[in-house]
């Protein structure tokens, strides 16, 4: 009789273990859950925890749907804008966001994250289009891109509430010249720098030659300074030589004729070669070839004289 029922009681306690595991589900910290019953929302739970509902969800009872309560975030690439200037921008931006009203946001977008996230792109974008033709071709490389990424977030932010969710942030990944602005900027600065560079080239020049015309007067000062010096050091020494000469010819006046003769003689003769037949007493100059002492010889007749031989 016992084995008889030993099959109902197992299969009685597989049905209640279904019904509990049916009608028991759990919230982590990461998430909440959106109960529905038939269709409609029955409850939101959003702290964690483990909750009860209705079992038999294949049958529409109640049904349980997750949605992430941590921080969300979607791209938006490649958005091509323009500035007040003409100019067009490439951008990628992205947002942060978070389901902060989950009951708004099954009721909007029936809790798809991809239907909300679609919503969200194409208010991005005209955001993006709005903020950056409102302002010049700097402006989103400078301090002012702070403001617009603020207002782009407000404009979010309300068609955000609609759907349920909160924008934490919005950041531009990269803002980079189109392709034509890119080649029309590079080449205003690449004529910018060949100019700047020839200025600094003049300039150089123009240094380069105050500099040279300062040296060649200086060489020149220096040079008729030298001369100058030179001139004085060489009268000085011309007048101390012939105050030196004129003491010796006051000591010994008749060595220092005989000695300025001798240095005349080498002087003049100093080609040798040459045999010169002279009247020896009709020239003072040659009056010591003769005579040490420097008379004229008593007699007129011609002296043979060889400058290359040596004196007696």
């Amino acid at each position: 009789m016992t084995s008889s029922r030993l099959p109902a009681i197992l299969i009685a306690l597989a049905v209640v273990l279904l019904l509990i595991y049916s009608s028991v589900f759990v919230v982590n910290a990461r998430e909440q859950a959106i109960v529905l019953r038939f269709g409609q929302i029955r409850d939101v739970k959003t702290e964690p925890g483990l909750y009860f509902k209705l079992p038999f969800a294949f049958m529409d009872a109640d049904r349980v749907q997750y949605v992430q309560l941590q921080e969300l975030r979607f791209d938006l690439d490649n958005i091509r804008v323009q500035v007040s200037g003409g100019k067009f921008y490439e951008v990628d931006a992205f947002v942060v966001y978070k389901i902060m009203d989950a009951r708004k946001f099954r009721e909007t977008v029936s809790g798809d994250r991809d239907a909300a996230e679609s919503r969200l792109r194409t208010r991005l974008d005209a955001a993006l289009r709005r903020v950056y033709g409102l302002r010049g071709f700097e402006a989103a490389l400078s301090n002012e891109r702070a403001a617009m990424m603020t207002e782009v977030r407000n404009d979010l932010h309300r068609d955000a509430e609609t759907l349920g969710l909160n924008i934490e942030d919005v950041r531009i990944r990269r803002t980079d010249l189109s392709q034509e602005v890119s080649q029309n900027t590079y080449d205003r600065m690449k004529a910018e720098r060949l100019a700047e560079a020839e200025l600094i080239r003049a300039r150089g020049n123009e240094e380069g030659q105050r500099r040279r015309a300062v040296a060649d007067r200086q060489v020149v000062e220096i040079v008729a300074d030298a001369q100058k010096d030179s001139e004085v050091l060489r009268g000085e020494g011309e007048a101390e030589r012939n105050a030196i000469f004129a003491d010796a010819s006051k000591r010994d006046p008749n060595f220092y004729e005989f000695y300025r003769s001798m240095a005349a003689y080498t002087k003049a003769l100093a080609s040798g070669g040459k045999t010169l037949v002279l009247p020896p007493n009709q020239s003072d100059f040659f009056k010591y070839f003769d005579s040490p002492a420097g008379s004229a010889p008593n007699s007129g007749a011609p002296a043979l004289a060889n400058p290359t031989a040596p004196a007696n």
